[in-house]
């Protein structure tokens, strides 16, 4: 019974820690339509973080390159809801 026990929680271990991993790797700016990989981690380069993105307002969204006034108004829409 202790074997099957252990068994039963290894499995148990080895999905939350692959969720957790996955959760991880993935970030909410995969979500919007036009950012990509690159503009993504031209966003995180330039402002830091996801939090900083998520304080920033269009007009500094638009300082990065890549990121036009129609990107940038959908970026911050994205963060509102």
């Amino acid at each position: 019974i202790n074997h099957i026990r252990d068994e039963s929680h290894r499995f148990a271990i080895k999905n939350h820690r692959k969720k957790r991993a996955k959760k991880r790797q993935t970030s909410p700016l995969e979500n919007i339509k036009g950012v990509g990989k690159l503009r993504r981690m031209a966003l995180l380069n330039y402002f830091g973080g996801l939090q900083e993105i998520q304080k920033a307002g269009s007009d500094e969204l638009q300082k990065v390159s890549g990121i036009n006034s129609a990107l940038a108004t959908k970026i911050v829409q994205s963060f509102i809801k």
